[in-house]
């Protein structure tokens, strides 16, 4: 027999499979006074409303890159940088909207969503390797 080289096969296939799970919690509060151009607009968490109309308890904390909160204003998407978001209860969790200068003011009685998304993926994977 002549020589020749022997090698092993081997072949693997791997199939993965991720749910993103987000957990969304929405809250909602309307403005009592007009907020003039270049003042700061501070919600605590007691002010804001929850999905069922309660008055909220809690503000949720961000997971680390997993998460984000935005802000509409009168149904409008706002700017990130004129945001400020605590996470937390009485005392600590809070929202603070700068209505920049120079910036038209925001009306008494509008509404304003906050919107926190987290996410906690899950992830499996099988392997299957054929000799």
């Amino acid at each position: 027999m002549a020589l020749r080289i022997v090698k092993l096969f081997a072949s693997a296939a791997t199939t993965t499979t991720t749910t993103a799970r987000p957990t969304v919690s929405k809250f909602f509060y309307e403005t009592t006074a007009q907020i003039a151009a270049g003042n700061t607009l501070t919600i605590a968490v007691g002010s804001f409303e929850d999905d069922t109309g309660a008055a909220a308890t809690t503000l949720p904390a961000l997971a680390a890159d997993n998460s984000y909160f935005k802000v509409e204003i009168n149904g409008v998407l706002q700017m990130s940088d004129t945001l400020a978001y605590t996470a937390g209860g009485a005392g600590t969790g809070q929202l603070e909207i700068t209505v920049p200068a120079g910036s038209d003011p925001i009306e008494a009685q509008t509404p304003i969503v906050l919107e926190v998304v987290n996410y906690d993926p899950q992830s499996s994977s099988t392997t299957t390797i054929t000799t």
